[in-house]
C-alpha cells in the first residue's frame, strides 16, 4: 500500500473530510500566463510598494524552469517588481555574482531586473522565532529593501528535500550564497564539503529549511504570497541543470495560496493522487521529503487543513 502524504486536507484532493478552519487554494489545470495571472489576482490584496518576486532561475540552459515568457507576462503585471535571487553554496554557474550575471542572460531572465540579494557577499540577519535549529539566518541583504513578496515555485523534486515547493524556494533561495546557505544546509561556511553527500540530510535538514523560511514569513507577515507551477516535475531540483533526470509524469497545474504550508500540501497531495507519480513520491518518500510539511505545521507556519478551489 502506498504512503500518503499526511494530509487532513481537501476532500477535493483527498476524498478526506475536516473539521475547523481551512486555507484556501486556488487552483487550475491550465499552466499559461492567463491563468497565472487570474489566480495571481485572486491573492494579492496585501501585496504593495516594492514587490520582489523570487524565483529559481536555474543553471544554464536548465530544460524544467519556469517558462521565460510565462514570467515574463507575470511581471509585466506587477508595477515596481523585480526578480531576486541569491548566489548558490555549490559551485555551479551561479555560484559568484559574475557567474550568476552570465548565466541570468544564458536563460533569457533579461526582461526586467534581477537583483542578486547577495551580489557582494552583504547580508542581513533575520531572526528565527521559535526555530527547530537556528537563532537567525544570513539572508541576503538586499531582502529588507522590499514591502512584498511573491513566491514563484516551480514545485519538483530536489536531491536533498526530495521535492520543492515554495518553502524550498525561499529557505534555501533567500539564504546568501555562501554563509547563509551554509547555515540552512547545517555545514561549516568556513570548510564546506566539496562531496554534498556529507551534508547532512532528511529530517535535519528539513527542520533546517523551515526555520530559514519561517524567517522570511515573519518578516513579510501578511504581505507575501506563495505559487507553485506543477510542470516539468523531474525528480531534480532545477539546481541539476542539462543533468536533470527528465520527467516522468504530466504536468499537473498552478496553485497558489497565502499560506505556504497549504500550497505546499496541496501539491504534495495532487502528487500523490496522480497515477503516473511514482517516481517523484520515491524521490520524496527516500529523503524524508514529507518533514517539511510537518516541520511547518509544528511551527504554525500555516494551515495542513486546505479548500482546493479549481478555476478554469
Amino acid at each position: 500500500m502506498a504512503i500518503q502524504a499526511p494530509v487532513v486536507g481537501s476532500k477535493n484532493v483527498t476524498g478526506t473530510n475536516y473539521q475547523g478552519s481551512a486555507a484556501k487554494v486556488y487552483f487550475t489545470k491550465k499552466i499559461d500566463a492567463e491563468h497565472l495571472i487570474k489566480l495571481y489576482k485572486m491573492i494579492n490584496e496585501n501585496i504593495f510598494g516594492k514587490v520582489a518576486i523570487k524565483l529559481h532561475t536555474g543553471e544554464k540552459h536548465g530544460p524544467n524552469i519556469i517558462p521565460r515568457d510565462m514570467a515574463q507576462a507575470f511581471q509585466a503585471q506587477i508595477p515596481n517588481s523585480a526578480i531576486v535571487e541569491c548566489n548558490t553554496l555549490y559551485e555551479g554557474d551561479r555560484y559568484t555574482t559574475e557567474g550568476h550575471r552570465e548565466t541570468l542572460k544564458v536563460n533569457g531572465w533579461t526582461f526586467c531586473p534581477v537583483d542578486i540579494m547577495d551580489e557582494n557577499d552583504e547580508v542581513v540577519n533575520l531572526p528565527v522565532r521559535n526555530g527547530f535549529h537556528l537563532k537567525e539566518v544570513a539572508m541576503g541583504a538586499h531582502l529588507v529593501n522590499y514591502d512584498s513578496m511573491i513566491v514563484l515555485t516551480h514545485y519538483k523534486g530536489h536531491y536533498m528535500g526530495g521535492f520543492g515547493g515554495s518553502m524550498k524556494n525561499i529557505g534555501i533561495g533567500n539564504a546568501s550564497g555562501h554563509l547563509g546557505k551554509a547555515q540552512v544546509h547545517g555545514v561549516d561556511p568556513n570548510n564546506v564539503p566539496k562531496d554534498f553527500m556529507q551534508w547532512p540530510t532528511k529530517e535535519y535538514f528539513m527542520e533546517l529549511m523551515a526555520d530559514s523560511a519561517k524567517a522570511t514569513c515573519d518578516y513579510f507577515g501578511k504581505h507575501i504570497v506563495f505559487i507553485n507551477v506543477m510542470r516539468r516535475m523531474s525528480v531534480d531540483c532545477d539546481c541539476a541543470g542539462v543533468e536533470a533526470e527528465e520527467p516522468t509524469m504530466k504536468d499537473i497545474g498552478i496553485a497558489v495560496s497565502t499560506d505556504i504550508l497549504a500550497v505546499d500540501q496541496a501539491c504534495c497531495d495532487l502528487v500523490y493522487a496522480a497515477a503516473d507519480s511514482h517516481d517523484l513520491k520515491e524521490r520524496i518518500e527516500s529523503r524524508v521529503g514529507l518533514r517539511q510539511l510537518s516541520a511547518m505545521a509544528e511551527k504554525g507556519m500555516g494551515n495542513p487543513q486546505y479548500e482546493l478551489i479549481e478555476i478554469e
